[in-house]
């Protein structure tokens, strides 16, 4: 979350001292006076009226500073309410967010079954280096080495974006055919689908709008492009995009038609689902973006498609525990509501930045792997279409990848 940047006491006045006159006779002795009457006891004396605009007071005039105003009693009792609703208020808001984090602290302990490991079905997020002419033979060879041995079946290659007409000019993927046939020699088995994405207009007025049925069919039509161009199939990203979004659905069902009469594969990446019921329309009506997807929606989404990948980071986490708490607990939602024979792949960090929403020393490969195991474990560990999704390439370290294969790939003997 931003911060926001985030005085002496008055004198005695001397009075003057009569001498006495010279030759005075001596004072006759006063008669005893007879005694008086109580008096009567004095009026409380009105409190002083304040000074008029311009006049100054006795205090003023002798040079001595005012005594302070006390504010008013009721002006008190307000100052003293409104703290204490502003204490109210801060309890409200941090008690729901520790005892989520506890929460996902707790939903990060226990064992992981053993067999919760890979079903090889990994994918991998490819950058667009891999399709302009910058990678070569020789890095093709250097990436089979690196998968060897690993669950990796789809590699993601970005061969977009997408305008935001929908429409993909061929300049962006010259290399396709090349890409496509040197992996299928080097990682038989493996599949090379086109990573396609945009920016959608539903948060900021620029991006593709989606709502246009001439937008839909020139994604259909951009789709049947990179298949024609060698491609065994196609992975959208579309952001921000938001839970409910019927259009998407609408352009889903299109994209599955296209690719199921070619005999090729259609993948999305999807947005994380509501930690609690709701927090979408809430964090939507506070923020303007709503981030999560209803469990509903990524149900009906999955059901489309034959991959999904979750984007399982950017949580907003701060530990690696409640990052992994988190991770499990999405899993366990994904598995959820998608169908069985429908591959669901959750995200992996292979990258490092510190920035809002995002902290590298919290979101790691170890916590995300433990996390997808926890909550495979605990919610379907015999499910066949799993697994796990890498992003991405060109940002990863050696640690990611030995995580990843100790974590994740590490086969049991026997």
């Amino acid at each position: 979350m931003e911060s926001t940047r985030r005085t002496e006491e008055p004198g005695a006045i001397p009075g003057e001292r009569a001498e006495p006159e010279a030759d005075a006779p001596p004072a006759e002795p006063a008669e005893p006076a007879e005694p008086a009457e109580p008096a009567e006891p004095a009026e409380p004396a009105e409190p002083a009226e304040p000074a008029e605009f311009g006049e100054r007071s006795e205090r003023s005039e002798r040079g001595e500073p005012e005594p302070a105003a006390s504010p008013p009693r009721s002006r008190r009792r307000r100052f003293r309410l409104a703290r204490r609703l502003a204490l109210a208020l801060a309890l409200l808001l941090l008690l729901p967010l520790l005892g989520t984090q506890i929460a996902l602290r707790v939903n990060y302990t226990g064992d992981p079954a053993d067999g919760a490991r890979t079903r090889d079905r990994d994918a991998l997020w490819l950058g667009h280096a891999w399709i302009d002419g910058r990678k070569k033979d020789a890095d093709v060879s250097a990436l089979a080495r690196r998968l060897a041995g690993t669950g990796v079946r789809d590699l993601y290659v970005h061969a977009g974006p997408l305008e935001h007409d929908g429409t993909l000019p061929a300049s962006a993927y010259p290399r396709a055919g090349w890409l496509v046939a040197a992996v299928h020699r080097e990682l038989p088995g493996v599949r090379v689908q086109a990573w396609l994405g945009d920016v959608l207009a539903t948060e900021e007025p620029d991006g593709l709008r989606l709502e246009r049925a001439a937008t839909r069919a020139a994604v259909v039509t951009s789709t049947r492009a990179v298949l024609d161009a060698g491609f065994d199939g196609a992975h959208f990203d579309l952001e921000p995009l938001h839970s409910g979004d019927r259009d998407y659905l609408g352009l889903l069902d299109a994209l599955h038609r296209e690719t199921a009469a070619r005999g090729a594969v259609l993948s999305v990446a999807a947005h994380q689902i509501d930690p609690l019921p709701g927090l979408h329309s809430v964090f939507g009506a506070l923020t303007g973006h709503p981030k999560w997807w209803s469990q509903e929606y990524f149900g009906q989404v999955a059901r489309r498609v034959d991959q999904i990948a979750v984007m399982s980071y950017d949580t907003m986490q701060q530990w690696e525990s409640t990052y992994g708490g988190y991770v499990a607990q999405q899993t366990a939602l994904a598995l959820e509501v998608t169908p069985r024979g429908t591959d669901l792949l959750m995200g992996l960090p292979f990258y490092h930045e510190n920035r809002f929403g995002h902290r590298g020393a919290a979101e790691t490969v170890p916590s995300a792997v433990r996390g997808v195991r926890l909550g495979l474990t605990r919610t379907d560990a015999d499910r066949a279409h799993f697994g796990v999704a890498l992003y991405v390439d060109f940002a990863a370290t050696e640690a990611d990848w030995a995580a990843y294969r100790s974590g994740w790939v590490r086969r049991t003997k026997g």
